[in-house]
């Protein structure tokens, strides 16, 4: 797939000043990917569980660019304040976008982002970073160019824009569930974009609440590019990308029948092998706290006890999510708040659950 398009330049003569805005979610991948390989592609599928309140919220301003030149001319700034290290990142990559927007360079740009959510703590912040920015961008060639007035479309270009940024960004474009790799059993699948799985679920899994224990707001110690990286040279990937395929195949029927069990053991065995991969890579990396563990085993003893479908699941880092139904709420949150919130810094935790997907503001 190539979005190249030397086409898209600005009659600078006709172009106002503007700003286009969204809401992006982050998303907890069921299904893990860990491990890529080219430019920004999966070695395995994943599925992912699309958030609501845990989001980046992005504004790009863009104006006739006041002295002209090649390459990229950028502001940034992240919860209101400039950050030079940010700005790099994504200077560089709209620098690497110019073949796809090729506009770009003839404006002058300031982005204002900012997180509901403690950055770089293991809640997927380039996930919704990411493609809050890939949609401003395709709304900004939209307004100038009309060219993305198919909303499939739109979707599908915005979510292969965020991949370029992080991987796991292009699941965040679409609500409730997302889909990305190509697996011969989905319809549409691409390693190049994510898809919606919203009309592939049974209905339970749309009132899917994942509440979210901020056990540390310490940033991770080894970024997830690091860790993809690790799994090149990683002794057990081969097994791992198997164990993701048939992972794969369990949860979608599960997703389709509504067998919360199953995708709760599956959620659960993701989420353990994919810290066990970091901990046996070379060099192994460790980014659970203490009360990660604690927490597992409480989510599990209550469990046991309750009988309640409770499952648990982590991303790249240490915070633990809680995955229910709506069904069971005032059990789960009377446990939650005894039992967990006690192990959380700060008592913070972030009440979630299955999302509508990006809004533009």
């Amino acid at each position: 797939m190539d979005y190249s398009n030397p086409k898209l330049i600005i009659e600078t003569a006709d172009l106002e000043a503007g700003t286009v805005t969204w809401k992006s979610p982050s998303n907890l991948a069921i299904v893990k990917y860990w491990g890529k390989f080219g430019d920004q592609l999966p070695k395995n599928p994943s599925i992912s569980l699309t958030l609501e309140n845990a989001f980046t919220e992005t504004t790009l301003e863009y104006r006739p660019k006041e002295t002209a030149g090649p390459g990229i001319s950028l502001e940034f700034f992240f919860e209101e304040e400039p950050n030079p290290a940010f700005a790099q990142r994504i200077g560089a990559f709209l620098e690497r976008l110019i073949p796809v927007f090729p506009f770009l360079p003839q404006l002058d740009l300031t982005i204002h982002s900012q997180n509901s959510f403690p950055h770089s703590a293991g809640i997927a912040s380039s996930a919704s970073s990411m493609s809050a920015l890939a949609l401003g961008l395709c709304s900004l060639e939209d307004n100038l160019f009309q060219t993305l007035n198919d909303d499939q479309e739109f979707d599908r270009k915005a979510s292969f824009v965020a991949r370029l940024g992080s991987g796991s960004a292009s699941r965040s474009i679409f609500p409730y569930m997302a889909f990305w790799g190509q697996h011969s059993g989905v319809a549409g699948s691409s390693d190049q974009f994510a898809i919606p799985l919203e009309n592939e679920i049974a209905p339970i899994f749309k009132t899917l609440h994942d509440d979210i224990l901020i056990l540390s707001k310490k940033e991770k110690a080894v970024a997830s590019t690091k860790g993809h990286d690790l799994m090149n040279q990683h002794p057990f990937a081969e097994s791992r990308y198997n164990q993701a395929r048939q992972n794969i195949h369990f949860l979608l029927n599960a997703l389709k029948s509504g067998d919360l069990e199953a995708f709760g053991r599956i959620a659960e065995n993701e989420a353990l092998s994919l810290h066990g991969l970091m901990m046996s890579s070379n060099p192994g990396f460790f980014l659970l706290d203490p009360n990660t563990l604690t927490a597992i085993e409480r989510v599990r003893n209550f469990r046991e006890e309750s009988k309640l479908p409770v499952y648990f699941s982590l991303d790249a880092g240490p915070n633990l999510h809680i995955l229910y139904p709506e069904s069971v709420i005032p059990e789960v949150r009377l446990f939650l708040e005894s039992e967990l919130m006690p192990l959380c810094e700060d008592q913070v935790w972030i009440a979630d659950w299955a999302g509508e997907g990006p809004e533009q503001v």
